[in-house]
């Protein structure tokens, strides 16, 4: 019994390769040499610009990308020799697809991450809403939005979430608005006078913009009773130290002008319907 030992010819035909196909490879692994390294200082320039992500990171990345193409070089190379290429693209396509299944959660992240980062639909600083957190952004990096709620809690949202759900930004547009109900102790004539009498008092709250104007909705009128909404816009992130003070405000100012009034900064509850007169 004798043992057959690997010939070069089986893997590549020497016979058959001309000095111009030695030429061609040669060509073809020093210019994926060359791309290779353009490569990798391009990814480095890459995710450099993006927010969050280490250095450690982008050159791990960089390598794999100088790698693949380095790869990709090798395979044409032997391909100009003469030799089969089908199986180096067969273990490659494994290689791929385990590395695609073992990293897709951190693949669409940043993925998503990127889209974050070069669409600027948050920012820091930007108060948001991503169900069923409110917070302010502190952070952007390759995989999630770090915020930090009202009550001092610090969530990261994947930035994969932020593309798949409603994404709120309250600080968009530079300013919100927030309501406030009243209920007095007012007929239908003075109604006009309580208007500017709140009107004025919440205007002159330090934190409430003066454009838009505060405005007021009449909700319900009963005999001896007013139900209104006050709207008014302030700072995106002022808004419960502003209502705060718009509640003391309008209250300090209907207390002045004797008129008892209920004024809470929850939705109001349906006015009080008199009874029949029998």
């Amino acid at each position: 019994m004798t043992s057959q030992t690997p010939d070069v010819n089986d893997v590549v035909n020497l016979q058959s390769i001309s000095g111009w196909d030695l030429g061609m490879a040669a060509a073809v692994l020093i210019a994926a040499w060359i791309a290779s390294i353009f490569a990798k200082k391009g990814m480095i320039a890459l995710l450099g610009r993006l927010q969050g992500f280490s250095a450690g990171a982008a050159h791990l990345a960089a390598r794999v990308v100088r790698y693949a193409v380095i790869l990709v070089g090798v395979g044409i190379a032997f391909g100009f020799l003469g030799a089969s290429v089908q199986p180096l693209l067969a273990v490659a396509l494994v290689v791929a697809a385990v590395v695609f299944l073992a990293l897709r959660g951190i693949s669409a992240n940043f993925a998503a991450g990127v889209v974050l980062q070069t669409r600027h639909p948050v920012n820091v600083g930007d108060e948001i809403e991503v169900d069923p957190y409110v917070g302010t952004v502190k952070e952007l990096n390759g995989r999630s939005v770090v915020i930090t709620t009202r009550d001092g809690r610090t969530v990261h949202v994947p930035n994969s979430q932020l593309l798949d759900h409603p994404l709120v930004n309250h600080s968009a547009l530079g300013h919100r608005r927030s309501e406030i109900s009243i209920r007095c102790h007012a007929t239908l004539a003075d109604l006009d006078t309580v208007t500017e009498t709140v009107t004025a008092a919440i205007g002159a709250v330090d934190g409430v913009h003066r454009d838009p104007a505060v405005g007021v909705l009449v909700i319900a009128v009963e005999p001896e009773r007013l139900s209104l909404v006050v709207r008014f816009w302030h700072d995106p992130l002022g808004g419960p130290a502003v209502t705060s003070e718009v509640v003391r405000a309008a209250a300090g100012a209907l207390a002045d002008t004797n008129r008892p009034a209920v004024v809470t900064s929850e939705s109001a509850v349906p006015a009080l319907i008199p009874p029949p007169v029998l």
